[in-house]
């Protein structure tokens, strides 16, 4: 098990982990570290990284922006203290999810003819929406299907959000972060055009569960080139920590307890 996972969600965005329960699912993953990196939402946290229950919590975010290529990436920001420019994207970005989710539930529910009984609030996403398909006794498409079918990207359901362009979220959380760093690269549509941005952020997302066998040299090469920083973690949406992240060597080089 690595001793840190830098990416985590709870049930603030669109994780099933209550924050208070993070300590817990750590010590049962023997993880040390956890970034609790929630889309787009700050934590009530008093300092960018408190201990609780023995387990070293760092408050994090998960910003998605967009280049000017039109490609939608996602900014990991760590041992945060939100400034006032980032406040304001924030608040933003909370107001277009929740106006793009009852817009989700409204088409679903009426291709679907069914009321998907769920509360549209902060940080609500389309997992929250997928989990409810799954549910509901009338619907036979499970939680896959419903992103394969319904709300995936190009799907009938599919209502695309608001969110700020890399110069604007990138700028936001280098005033409000110690560490900026370029979520799981390989995942995009061009993972080039996205590694090539990481030269204007202090770190690289290197260790991370793509679920398939994935040529992580770019990455490598990337963070070589530019002497960046490497950062992971296990994108953890349930109860399952530390399916991947750093060891403490790594971790400490990150040096996120100094300001």
């Amino acid at each position: 098990m690595p001793y840190a996972d830098l990416h985590v969600h709870t049930t603030r965005s669109d994780g099933s982990l209550e924050l208070a329960a993070v300590p817990d699912a750590a010590r049962r993953a023997d993880v040390d570290v956890v970034a609790v990196t929630d889309h787009d939402r700050a934590q009530p946290f008093d300092e960018p990284i408190v201990e609780r229950d023995g387990v070293t919590l760092v408050h994090g975010i998960e910003l998605r922006v967009e280049t000017a290529g039109g490609q939608r990436i996602d900014l990991l920001g760590y041992g945060l203290e939100p400034s006032a420019a980032l406040e304001a994207i924030l608040e933003a970005v909370q107001t277009n999810r929740i106006e793009r989710g009852r817009a989700i539930v409204d088409c679903v529910e009426s291709r679907l003819g069914v009321d998907l009984d769920v509360t549209v609030e902060s940080g609500f996403g389309r997992p929250h929406i997928a989990r409810a398909i799954d549910a509901h006794p009338e619907t036979e498409a499970d939680y896959q299907d419903a992103f394969d079918h319904l709300i995936g990207s190009d799907c009938p359901c599919y209502v695309p959000r608001d969110v700020p362009s890399f110069e604007r979220g990138r700028a936001a959380l280098a005033e409000s972060c110690r560490l900026v760093s370029l979520a799981h690269p390989l995942r995009y549509r061009d993972p080039a055009s996205a590694l090539a941005l990481a030269a204007e952020l202090d770190a690289v997302e290197l260790q991370y569960p793509y679920g398939r066998e994935v040529d992580r040299e770019p990455v490598e090469r990337t963070i070589e080139r530019h002497g960046l920083l490497a950062t992971g973690g296990s994108d953890a949406h349930d109860e399952r920590l530390g399916v991947d992240g750093l060891s403490r060597r790594a971790y400490e080089r990150l040096d996120l307890t100094t300001d």
